[in-house]
């Protein structure tokens, strides 16, 4: 095809059109208020048992460090594999929490509080034989309330006399997993209410000050009931808690196998907690905490939406759009060390992790790891995809992005996200700065985005090899460390302005940062 000059002007003045310059313009001194952190207040993990793995608590070690989660929620820590329970042949009840002592020592020893899930049933105190996830949690209920009031008791009393009352005060329990899912609650709502009855009324037994919660819904349900029911029975409920993902239809496919696909709503996400909100405000416990113990952009570990660069974008994204409805978001999950569908053969296979099971991180770890490098106050900010902070000494820091769902009409998650997908250009962001003080800075901007901390595109590349080499593991995490990509000096003058002009992809994630004096 020919060019002529008329043709070549109007490509161009098209082009020029659709590459627009975006200008976050930020004042240093319009401080708003504190940093909301509820990005890291929870993570999630698969089940209890995997936190037994060396590999697991190398990687909770690194994440802890890095983005700064504060407590971690997890499956079965009463199921078989834990060993909490067992009747002996005279009929004697036997508890055992060596394993989960192990376990709590641990996360205690990094840092990490425990978000308690109070579930599945132990077999030997179960009513049926109804189970959930290649290890087998048992979701039926209890054959006796009264044992399992006496087991959340004894359990209680043993966190109490190990780690002190003070310590598990700052703790959270919660009762079971998404009772309202066939799945995994084999009961009744109200069956459910009466298993939560007898374990909030066991932890407050033992101390008036631990905080319980519930019903751990799927799909932001049941808090209206919840909370009737406990003001109803004069039940201890300190704070509700449900779950959401960002798909279009189901909530349990452990496989993949029925075709996720990204919801098209700009409010997915961030609708289901601000519906919550307003149903705890309309209750009769108005204030309670909202806590999402679970979110992702997908509800199964195997859509690639998890391990694609997308992700990062799409975290940051949702969590904006939530703000401070809630009071915690907790990821779901920190690795893909992740059993529910067994363990896996592949070393990219759309698990829920910010890091693949082999300790590389994905782009999405990054979002955290950006925002975890956030000042504590922020700064007025009329751009609705960034944050802007600052610290007490003045160092700035501006974290912004380009989300775009880019899935195509007609195609699904494990289609289209398995692909080498190049982002079209979104023209340029300005980062325009005012108000800073006078002096030597040091600029460091860090990127994740198609092939920026995008480990993904990189395996992509390798061929999508099912297996990795040693070679091939270190040669992905040299993909991914988060550094910045640019760190340099900069003299900002007497005005205390500065303009810093950066290329803009869709789904790119930039963290500017100035840091006065020396590197930050």
């Amino acid at each position: 095809m020919r060019f002529t000059p008329l043709l070549l002007g109007a490509l161009l003045l098209t082009s020029s059109a659709l590459a627009q310059q975006r200008t976050i313009a930020v004042d240093a001194t319009a401080i708003q208020g504190d940093l909301n952190r509820n990005f890291n207040m929870v993570v999630g993990a698969g089940r209890a048992n995997e936190g037994l793995r060396a590999d697991w608590q190398q990687q909770l070690a690194e994440i802890r460090r890095d983005a700064g989660f504060r407590y971690i929620r997890m499956h079965g820590l009463l199921s078989d594999d834990m060993g909490v329970y067992k009747v002996d042949a005279q009929g004697r009840e036997q508890y055992n929490f060596q394993y989960i002592d192990a376990l709590y020592d641990y996360l205690l020893s990094v840092g990490v509080k425990p978000f308690v899930e109070l579930g599945f049933m132990p077999a030997a105190m179960a009513s049926g034989e109804k189970t959930i996830f290649w290890w087998r949690g048992n979701v039926t209920p209890p054959r006796s309330y009264e044992k399992w009031e006496k087991l959340v008791k004894a359990l209680t009393q043993h966190w109490t006399e190990r780690y002190g009352q003070k310590e598990v005060a700052s703790w959270y329990f919660e009762v079971w997993n998404e009772p309202n899912l066939d799945g995994f609650w084999a009961g009744t709502q109200d069956e459910y209410f009466k298993l939560y009855a007898h374990a909030a009324r066991a932890i407050k037994s033992v101390s008036a000050d631990y905080r319980v919660g519930g019903p751990a819904t799927a799909g932001a349900a049941w808090i209206p009931e919840t909370i009737a029911y406990a003001a109803k029975h004069d039940v201890p409920l300190d704070f509700v808690s449900t779950h959401t993902y960002g798909v279009e239809q189901g909530f349990l496919d452990e496989f993949g196998t029925h075709g996720t696909v990204l919801s098209k709503d700009a409010g997915s996400i961030s609708n289901d907690v601000l519906k919550n909100r307003r149903e705890i405000a309309a209750s009769s416990k108005p204030r309670l905490p909202l806590h999402y113990t679970e979110w992702s952009s997908s509800y199964t570990p195997s859509d690639p939406t998890h391990d694609s660069y997308h992700q990062a974008a799409y975290i940051l994204q949702k969590l904006k759009q939530v703000g401070d409805a809630a009071q915690s978001m907790s990821y779901w999950v920190f690795t893909d060390i992740f059993e529910e569908a067994g363990p896996r053969f592949e070393a990219f296979h759309g698990g829920f992790g910010l890091m693949n099971t082999q300790g590389i991180k994905k782009s999405a770890y990054f979002a955290y790891q950006f925002l975890n490098q956030l000042g504590p106050k922020t700064l007025a900010n009329g751009d609705e995809q960034s944050i802007a902070t600052v610290d007490g000494t003045g160092n700035v820091a501006v974290l912004l992005w380009d989300y775009t769902r880019t899935l195509p009409d007609g195609v699904n998650n494990q289609q289209y996200f398995i692909r080498d997908l190049p982002p079209r250009d979104k023209g340029s962001a300005q980062v325009a700065l005012r108000g800073l003080k006078p002096g030597t800075y040091t600029l460091a901007v860090s990127q994740v985005g198609y092939r920026k901390n995008d480990a993904y595109t990189a395996y992509i590349g390798m061929g999508a090899p099912r297996q990795l080499t040693r070679a091939q593991v270190t040669e992905l995490k040299a993909q991914a460390t988060g550094k910045p990509s640019t760190l340099r000096t900069v003299r900002i003058g007497r005005d205390g302005t500065y303009t810093l002009p950066l290329p803009l992809r869709e789904n790119d994630v930039y963290l500017v940062r100035l840091t006065k004096g020396g590197r930050p």
